[in-house]
């Protein structure tokens, strides 16, 4: 005989996992038909590195949590059939509340570490198969990309001084990378829930609210003055913005996690890319040439 009530388990079971596969298979038939304008072989190149970095991204976390004992579903990716990225990521569940801030430490920095594993051999072998052009050669729908400090390094390092009038067409699989460290830099901004918020709450605990604050309102001056395409960040982060405490606070972290914090920070900074596209516009200028000023 067959129990009735494990037979209704293993039926939300399927159907919970069937959700996870199915966004799953849909963002690689998104990312892979946005990588098409670079060929088929091309949008192999994008949509299996995007795809890599997102998932190894989102399995440091579900993997640290699980070890902690905290309730974390499997990645729920976001397919979006639209340039440049042909996705919005990939996410993870969290139930309950984390035991401590330890806990909430590895948990949010195990994803953009283990991302990072990731985007920068994708980088560095991406740049080796890109090539290096006169921009007078490059077409008007060419995008222009921002640079990160650390996409600068990596790139001097792997292609050597650019003269001026020329530039690099990335290679998909290098522009997968360059997706991933802005991926990452968004996470790791230390504000309110996001893995960057986690860092910081646990090193500061309460004293974190000035970090968000300051970092916040950079992002704001970035998208007054600068880059428009933040407006949608700064209001969702505005919605979450405040982080719920652990169930013990007052364990404190080590010296190991205190330097790690720092050094994660240091990651976002030099990861982060105030203006991704080189057609960005801050809202006040855009305001002000539409005659709204």
């Amino acid at each position: 005989m067959r129990d009735p009530e494990t037979h209704i388990i293993k039926k939300r079971n399927k159907k919970k996992y069937f959700i996870h596969i199915l966004l799953f298979v849909l963002t690689i038939g998104t990312t892979f038909f946005v990588g098409l304008s670079e060929g088929v072989i091309g949008a192999l190149w994008y949509s299996g590195a995007i795809m890599i970095i997102l998932l190894t991204h989102e399995m440091g976390h579900f993997l640290t949590a699980k070890r902690y004992g905290v309730s974390a579903t499997l990645p729920y990716f976001i397919p979006l059939p639209l340039p440049p990225f042909g996705t919005m990521g990939a996410v993870i569940k969290m139930g309950g509340r984390i035991p401590n801030r330890k806990a909430l430490f590895d948990i949010g920095a195990a994803g953009p570490i283990a991302g990072l594993v990731m985007i920068i051999p994708s980088i560095v072998i991406g740049l080796k198969m890109s090539q290096v052009v006169t921009v007078s050669s490059l077409g008007e729908n060419t995008i222009t990309l921002g640079d990160s400090l650390l996409f600068s390094l990596l790139s001097r390092a792997v292609l050597g001084y650019i003269p001026q009038g020329q530039d690099v067409l990335l290679h998909p699989l290098a522009y997968a990378g360059w997706v991933g460290l802005l991926v990452t830099a968004l996470n790791l901004l230390p504000i309110g829930q996001l893995d960057g918020g986690h860092v910081i709450y646990s090193l500061f605990r309460k004293k974190s609210k000035l970090f968000s604050l300051f970092f916040y309102s950079v992002l704001l001056v970035v998208c007054l003055f600068f880059f428009v395409g933040w407006f949608l960040v700064l209001v969702l982060l505005a919605i979450f913005r405040k982080h719920p405490p652990t169930m013990n606070d007052y364990i404190p972290l080590d010296r190991k996690r205190k330097i790690l914090g720092i050094i994660v920070l240091v990651v976002f900074v030099l990861s982060f890319t105030p203006v991704p596209f080189g057609f960005g516009d801050g809202l006040i200028p855009m305001l002000m040439e539409s005659g709204w000023f």
